[in-house]
Order: C-alpha cells, then structure tokens, then sequence
C-alpha cells in the first residue's frame, strides 16, 4: 500500500514539476538593439556659387498705355537705367533701377524690335529685324542714321536682311550681325558706309547659321552668337577667324561688361528636334528644353553658369524664362532678362557667393 501511494507522489511530483518547467521556460531572447542608423552632419546652409533670386516687384506698376509683347533686348545706361526694346507700343521704354517708368518713344517706326546697344558717344541703336534696318538715336529717340534701306532686304553693300544686333567701336564703326536673312557680318564706319563683309550660311569655320547677337571686347575683337551651329565665334574687325567654342550652349544673346565680362543668355546645347507644327521653320532650339545664364572669359573658360526653370506657356510663374532672349546686367551685377513667349522683363537679384540661405 505503500509503495503505491510512494509511487503516485513520485508520479504527481514529476507531472508538477513538468508543468512549472513549462510555464516558468525562459522567454525567448530580446532581439539585438538596431545598429544606429548614419546621421548627416548639419552642413553649413551657405553656398559656393553667385545664385540669383528674382524681384517679383520689379517694375513698378505701368500705365495702361504702356504694353509688353516679345522682349527680344535689353540695355542698362551709364545712370543705370534699363531700357527695354519690345515688340509693342510704345517699341522703346526706360525704367529707373527701382523699375519706375521714365518715359517711352518709337510708336510707329519699327517693324519688329531685336537688338538694342549703346555706343560710347552715348547714342543708341536699335537693329530692326522687321524692316531689314538698323538705327543710330539719341537718347529721346531722333533717328540720326539708318543703315540698310527700310522695308527691302538684299545681300549688297547698301541692304541688310534681318539684322539681329550691332557692336560698335569706339571710333564709331558699326559691325552687324546680319542675322536671319544673310548670316554674315557687315562692317560699315562710323558715317554709316560699308567697308566689308564676311560669312556665309553654313557650318563650316567661317559660316553662320544665324548669327544671332554681336558683342565687341575692350580689345576689339568681335564675339558672334552663332546660334544654329550651338557656338561662339571670334573674330578679329577684318574677319579673320580667332577662335571658336563649340558644343557649350545654344547662344541667343550676348551681353559684355566693361570689364570684360562675357554673359550669355539661352538653352543648354541642342540639336534638331522634329517640330510641333506651330514651330515648323523655326531656328534651333525653339522651344528651348531649358533656359540658363552663362559667363566666359574671354579665352572661353566656362566662369559661371546659372539655370532658371523653363515657363509654362501662358502659365508662366516669377522667376522662370519662355523663350529667354534679352539679357542685360547693371554694376551690381544683377540680371535682368527678356522673354519672347512670356513677354515680359524680369530682374533677378545677384546673391554673393556664402551668403546664407
């Protein structure tokens, strides 16, 4: 008896301790802390480049009489003025740097605006791609000379065929980026006689397919806007060939300093795409994929670069381009900046380089 009863404590005893062991097992082991994950460093919030912000209050407000069309330039007087050559009336408007009109001329005596620059006696002139001319002003808008014959284009020594834009030298000598129609360069002094010409339609070293804007350097050489061949042609006041740079932007307008400074406003480079057909005939690079800014040296080093975002057609916003053509800076530096498709002129702020965000 009991031995049994032994043996059923012995039994109980080991069904109990079973049952603990089960319950009381040591829970299954923690997972692994997660390894920390890489934190960035909190970078300086400065950058190492010239960028640009655009005044959204710039102009001031206009009179009702006082309308934009397609901004093809821009010029910045010595006071620092901005003067605008748009196809709309009145053709020729001056605004006060803080964007305030000053006054307004032109109605009615161009065909279709394109190139406005300034020669060092203080006169400006004005290359009218509508009536195959190019114009020498004073400042309230008498027309002291015309060069091309109004409303007839030709390729001779008294024609032009839509012109684009003009260098002038100091002596007074006018070199024309003939343009459109003739793609050549004109040359006539300063009493508005020719004295040579040079180029041709082509791709070769010294053709042009549309030389599109003109810039002259402090040391007389002549920087040609080559816009179909995506390059930017050198050449000396005789013609010669001094140097082309290829491949880098699909040029439309350029700009020069006093000190120099070669700016270029228009696309990235490009090639021939199928057109849409509201755009079949049109140049290279219409529509232009981007738009951007660009600054050389004289020797064709790259020195800066800045893009700007592409408008929406109709829909365009402060601060982007459509179609950017005119391009001008004021001795601050800032940019101001002509659209075709937008129509409109915008300035964009220069921010020095480190200055924080």
């Amino acid at each position: 008896m009991r031995s049994r009863l032994f043996r059923r404590s012995m039994i109980t005893a080991a069904v109990t301790a079973s049952l603990l062991c089960g319950r009381l097992a040591p829970a299954a082991a923690p997972p692994s802390p997660e390894k920390p994950k890489n934190k960035l460093p909190d970078y300086p919030k400065i950058t190492g480049c010239v960028s640009y912000e655009v005044d959204p209050k710039w102009p001031l407000p206009r009179p009702e009489n006082v309308h934009w069309g397609a901004v093809p330039s821009i010029a910045v007087d010595k006071t620092g003025n901005i003067w605008i050559f748009t196809r709309a009336e009145p053709p020729v408007q001056i605004y006060s740097p803080d964007g305030k009109l000053i006054r307004s001329w032109g109605q009615g005596t161009f065909g279709s605006a394109h190139g406005i620059r300034f020669d060092n006696a203080g006169n400006v002139w004005l290359a009218d791609v509508g009536r195959h001319v190019v114009r020498k002003c004073t400042l309230d808008g008498k027309v002291l000379m015309t060069i091309g014959v109004p409303d007839e284009k030709g390729l001779d020594d008294r024609h032009l065929n839509m012109p684009t834009d003009m260098a002038i030298s100091p002596t007074g000598d006018v070199f024309i980026s003939d343009g459109y129609g003739n793609s050549r360069v004109a040359h006539f002094d300063k009493d508005g006689k020719f004295v040579k010409a040079w180029g041709s339609l082509g791709v070769g070293p010294s053709h042009f397919s549309l030389c599109h804007s003109i810039v002259m350097s402090s040391k007389g050489l002549l920087y040609v806007a080559d816009r179909n061949n995506v390059r930017i042609q050198v050449y000396t006041q005789d013609g010669k060939l001094v140097d082309s740079w290829k491949g880098l932007v699909t040029p439309w307008t350029l700009w020069i300093s006093d000190k120099d400074e070669l700016w270029v406003c228009g696309g990235s480079p490009d090639t021939w795409r199928p057109k849409e057909p509201k755009y079949v005939g049109a140049p290279l690079n219409c529509p232009p994929k981007d738009q951007l800014f660009m600054r050389f040296s004289l020797d064709g080093k790259v020195e800066q670069i800045w893009t700007v975002p592409k408008g929406e057609d109709e829909k365009e916003r402060p601060g982007d381009l459509n179609w950017v053509h005119g391009i001008a800076l004021d001795a601050q530096g800032n940019i101001f900046a002509g659209d075709i498709i937008g129509k409109r002129v915008q300035k964009f702020v220069r921010r020095e380089a480190g200055t924080p965000q």
